[in-house]
């Protein structure tokens, strides 16, 4: 019975995954890491790229590739560097299946820690009903439903975890007692008890998921001092340049296939920079983004809030190259 208990043991103790991702904003995005010699370690992003993202995310059933980031988009990883020189065709089953170094061998450091950015799957945490992305009723995605958050014990702690979670920077404030409106499906979460520095809510105490005493008069809310992430850069001030988005834990560009004054004038009022202006060709260039190219086919009436009201192609799915990346020029001249 020893000799077999111990073999039990040992075998419960090995994880199943051979994949995981660490550090990013949801399951299907982060820094790779791969177990090998009973140890996790991390990826060298040399010749690391969209191919060898796409067997990644599909191993882990994480869907496609958005995104293949190196040079420790999301922070360095600790243990040792297992895998160099990565060669995907892309259709492989497994990232072990794909050419590459030696296990261990490597001229890398963790500051080269390959990451990526998949398609799936939803987002676990989201704020509706609010002025913006970053404040409204905490909603959390479990079970394959959304439903809301119950406000006993809730507090800036537990605020400030969902707002970084989200990407929504600091907690402002936690409010209660459905603030932003009642929910409706499934209370989920209940006494909630973070400390604050918690990478996601799910690592908080809790009750059991569903188990709670509430109605959805006490709904838990949150506002995060994070406003929709837009950006100009490489233009003359925080009013022109090229127009960047926040998604998914990385900045990306948007592709100019329909954008018209129209878009330009809600991403001019939602970074309050006043109204937007045709830009000049002979001075209003901003040169080639990097990275993912977020959005496409942008067709904004005009008078929406945010960007992010706008219909549009999904997030990563377009027909465009940086050479279509939308610059912003508004009438706004802040610093």
């Amino acid at each position: 019975p020893a000799p077999l208990t111990f073999s039990l043991s040992l075998l419960l103790s090995i994880p199943t995954e051979r994949l995981r991702l660490a550090s990013g904003p949801h399951g299907c995005a982060g820094r790779l890491e791969v177990w090998h010699g009973g140890r996790w370690g991390t990826v060298c992003d040399d010749g690391w790229d969209l191919r060898d993202a796409a067997v990644a995310c599909r191993e882990l059933g994480c869907g496609g590739a958005l995104a293949a980031p190196g040079g420790a988009r999301f922070g360095p990883g600790s243990g040792p560097v297992w895998m160099d020189d990565v060669g995907c065709g892309g259709g492989e089953q497994a990232l072990r299946d794909c050419p590459r170094s030696p296990w261990g061998r490597s001229n890398c450091d963790h500051s080269e820690d390959a990451g990526l950015v998949c398609t799936g799957p939803a987002p676990r945490l989201r704020l509706a009903d609010g002025p913006h992305g970053c404040a409204g009723r905490l909603e959390v995605w479990h079970g394959g439903r959304w439903g809301s958050v119950c406000d006993d014990s809730w507090d800036l702690r537990d605020a400030a975890v969902a707002c970084g979670e989200l990407g929504c920077g600091a907690a402002l404030a936690a409010p209660g007692g459905a603030f932003f409106g009642e929910g409706a499906g499934p209370i989920l979460l209940d006494d909630l008890r973070c400390r604050g520095n918690e990478t996601a809510l799910r690592f908080c105490p809790s009750r059991p998921w569903g188990q709670h005493d509430c109605h959805h008069r006490e709904d838990a809310g949150a506002v995060c001092d994070g406003s929709p992430q837009l950006r100009l850069v490489a233009g003359p001030s925080r009013c022109s340049g090229r127009l960047e988005v926040w998604h998914a834990g990385l900045w990306g560009t948007v592709c100019d296939d329909s954008w018209d004054l129209r878009d330009s004038a809600v991403v001019c009022r939602e970074l309050g920079c006043g109204g937007a202006r045709q830009p000049d060709p002979s001075v209003d260039r901003f040169g080639w983004g990097a990275g993912p190219i977020w959005l496409d086919d942008v067709g904004c009436v005009g008078t929406e809030a945010s960007l992010s009201d706008c219909p549009a192609a999904p997030w990563g799915k377009h027909n465009c190259a940086h050479n279509e990346d939308v610059g912003v020029t508004c009438t706004g001249k802040e610093p």
